[in-house]
């Protein structure tokens, strides 16, 4: 475990190194809230209380997602590319042989990465919003670890799904076409672009069931403590359901890629 530990803090380490894309990606999610938090104004001017939010909740929902953006990997955590890359150029096999296991050093440094987005990439952005907009903000202290722990169920989520999307190049061999699909529906399924609770009938029933919701919907929620008492147990076992099932797919999916390899390489 203390592997682990120490892999997750080696991924806080790298991405804090970048110091420029860090500020750029700063820069990006403060000025894409703006762009989403006036169109949301227009928006709820013409139909206030959408989705069962008020101004100050959607505005806050805006802020949350650009927070979450880079923090869930809601349109990639960025590890799938080099996981893909190692499997198309054959270094896979490496690491298959090592004596650690390839899910748990892969989630480990997923999670110093997200750690590092959260406060570096997170923390501003929402800052601003909260400065120039009125956002709504939790009413109780202990809102806010229920927040985080729900942040982290959705980033587990969101590994076990680009998870599964970098192993689906061991049979594809190039994992682009994947990548694509999922980050359309990361984009359209988490809430990114409309709260969830806004799309209506079947469709807001599918997209509210996917594991995508987990990334951004639920925590959002959670925050704006839409989520609380039962409601907020449901909420943590809609995520971890996801996480476990997904986790368990793409463990199931890594030992038929090692047999496989096990079987080219003999």
């Amino acid at each position: 475990m203390r592997l682990y530990v120490a892999v997750a803090a080696g991924g806080f380490r790298r991405h804090a190194t970048y110091r420029m894309a860090t500020a750029a990606g700063v820069f990006t999610n403060t000025v894409f809230g703006f762009i989403l938090a006036y169109t949301y104004m227009a928006l709820w001017d013409q139909r206030p209380h959408l989705g069962g939010y008020d101004m100050a909740e959607a505005l806050a929902y805006v802020w949350i997602g650009q927070a979450l953006l880079a923090t869930a990997g809601l349109m990639g955590g960025g590890f799938e590319e080099e996981l893909i890359e190692r499997i198309r150029t054959g270094d896979i096999a490496i690491d298959l042989y090592r004596p650690v296991d390839l899910q748990l050093w892969w989630f480990s440094a997923n999670l110093g990465r997200a750690a590092f987005h959260l406060l570096g990439r997170g923390v501003v952005p929402m800052a601003v919003g909260a400065l120039v907009f009125d956002l709504a903000l939790p009413s109780s202290l202990l809102t806010w670890p229920a927040f985080l722990l729900s942040v982290a169920l959705g980033v587990t989520v969101s590994f076990a799904v680009w998870y599964l999307v970098a192993l689906s190049a061991f049979w594809l061999m190039d994992g682009a076409g994947t990548a694509q699909v999922a980050w359309l529906a990361g984009l359209f399924f988490s809430g990114m672009l409309l709260p969830l609770t806004v799309f209506p009938g079947t469709l807001g029933e599918v997209a509210r069931a996917l594991p995508w919701a987990s990334m951004l919907q639920v925590p959002a929620d959670v925050f704006l403590e839409k989520r609380t008492g039962w409601g907020l147990v449901q909420a943590y076992a809609f995520q971890s359901g996801w996480a476990v099932a997904l986790l368990a797919a793409g463990r199931a999916l890594q030992s038929a890629a090692t047999r496989r390899v096990v079987v080219q390489g003999g």
